[in-house]
């Protein structure tokens, strides 16, 4: 049956849905590897990364930091959305913003995964086209960035980002943590690990409406939305000015399409079918990134004010890029002469994007029982969850806090705190969130590491560890390794 705008009647229109949710849950299983592998690399930048190391190494905008950036990038996922929550992650880390902005730039155009993609649906001179402009499209996002992006507008950003984010850089114990320590010793502890996956959940949970959202109409356009009417948006014919329009009006069709990171690729292919030209294709894969739900991700992040500044600079040096890029190649001869497009087929199918998620939701699965078991592991330590967007949010410096009862709870933003005090009973009840707020009132009185004898606060104990029903707390990672290496000789109990 051919798909058109709209069904005719109600058993097409059934079809049609159901072929669009089939789509959709196909893009998400092209891209589950990318965004677990994404989203727990950000988890583990949060927790092993401190303040201090990341301002020494992204702390700004000069040559050898936005080539530091971009191969950070390329080493990370190729997901929209997880490059965004891990940029965000650095930029509050106390990362350059522009740095921070590259290094996701990086991630969704300069990685081997898209590469791959791109050279089966449409040929290895749009790989090369991605990496060539997408160099040129970082600089001159650096360029043009340090004119646009700068002064109180990154001040700003930082505000919202820390407040967007719950985790307002980096809580006490962490950071005194990764001082006595250093990374590679937390690395070895299983609370640094307990922390980075509730680093990593809390990302999930702050982008999960904005991933389905994007998913689901991506679905829907690519089944309902025939190939032929994206192409009567571009024009043809007219030299210079199609290759102009082209480049200008790709990023938009990213924008409305809703389709971001690899998933991209399939409407690319279908688009390069229809006579788009070379350089306006390119800029539709450079914009992934303005993507209508990564746009609210951006409000929600940074504020909608630095929002639509992202999207008017973004769409800028995405168009310029791919029109050079269009010019260049075609004047090296490397256009392609064939136009081969086809769409997301059935992923399900056994190959490496099957063993990739599958080994992807083995890893899930380990940080979720990490996550839910961090207390017990030694994580966890100054952190409660809000009961409404269930983020992680930083004790000692949460946005917002209420007392509801005898409880009290905290919050990543006054909007939070607001929508809470009008149905409290309604986010009380969904269970881990009071739980979490009597802990931390328990937290309130110090405590004395068993170990050497430091009084240490609760709220922000670099470790801690349960035994015989009972939470130790401990000034460092090696009093609690000692601790649980003979628990007898400093609880005074038989070992569990």
């Amino acid at each position: 049956m051919h798909a058109g705008l709209l069904a005719t009647g109600a058993p097409a229109l059934l079809v049609d849905l159901g072929r669009s949710v089939r789509e959709a849950f196909y893009m998400l299983w092209a891209t589950l590897w990318a965004l677990v592998l994404g989203f727990g690399l950000s988890g583990a930048i949060q927790a092993f990364v401190s303040r201090d190391a990341m301002q020494r190494r992204l702390g700004d905008h000069r040559p050898s930091t936005v080539a530091r950036a971009s191969a950070y990038g390329m080493v990370s996922s190729s997901c929209s959305y997880a490059a965004s929550a891990m940029a965000r992650s650095l930029f509050v880390r106390g990362a350059d913003f522009l740095a921070a902005m590259v290094f996701m730039f990086a991630s969704t155009n300069l990685v081997i995964e898209l590469g791959i993609v791109l050279a089966v649906l449409i040929g290895w001179q749009f790989v090369a086209a991605e990496f060539v402009g997408g160099v040129m499209m970082i600089t001159l996002l650096v360029a043009l960035g340090s004119l646009w992006l700068r002064g109180r507008v990154v001040v700003r950003a930082r505000a919202a980002a820390e407040s967007a984010a719950g985790d307002e850089g980096q809580d006490a114990g962490t950071e005194l943590a990764l001082e006595r320590q250093g990374w590679r010793r937390r690395m070895r502890s299983a609370g640094g690990w307990a922390d980075a996956a509730g680093y990593t959940m809390s990302d999930l949970a702050m982008l999960r409406r904005e991933m389905a959202v994007g998913f689901l109409v991506a679905g829907f356009l690519t089944v309902l939305v025939p190939a032929h009417l994206w192409s009567d948006v571009f024009i043809r014919g007219h030299g210079i000015w199609t290759s102009i329009e082209n480049a200008a009006v790709g990023p938009f069709v990213a924008v409305i399409s809703f389709v971001c990171s690899v998933g991209n690729v399939p409407l690319a292919a279908a688009l390069w079918k229809g006579g788009i030209s070379f350089g306006g294709v390119i800029a539709f894969i450079f914009a992934d990134l303005i993507a209508f739900p990564l746009l609210l991700v951006y409000r929600r992040q940074y504020g909608g004010r630095v929002a639509l500044r992202l999207l008017g600079l973004f769409w800028l040096v995405m168009s310029l890029a791919g029109f050079v890029t269009g010019y260049l190649f075609d004047a090296l001869g490397l256009v392609p002469t064939t136009r081969p497009g086809v769409v997301v087929g059935d992923t399900l199918r056994w190959g490496w994007t099957t063993a990739l998620d599958l080994a992807a939701l083995a890893v899930f699965a380990t940080l979720y029982w990490l996550y839910r078991n961090r207390d017990r592991l030694g994580g966890g330590a100054g952190y409660a969850k809000d009961p409404v967007c269930a983020m992680q949010v930083e004790v000692a410096n949460a946005p917002a806090r209420a007392v509801h009862g005898s409880l009290q709870v905290y919050f990543c933003s006054e909007h939070c705190r607001d929508r809470f005090m009008a149905e409290p009973e309604k986010y009380l009840g969904k269970g881990g969130e009071q739980g979490a707020s009597e802990r931390d009132q328990r937290e309130a009185t110090p405590e004395r590491d068993p170990v050497c004898g430091m009084t240490v606060d609760p709220a922000d104990a670099p470790a801690r560890q349960v035994h015989g029903g009972r939470t130790f707390y401990f000034c460092n990672v090696g009093c609690r390794d000692r601790f649980v290496a003979a628990p007898e000789e400093f609880s005074g109990s038989p070992p569990d």
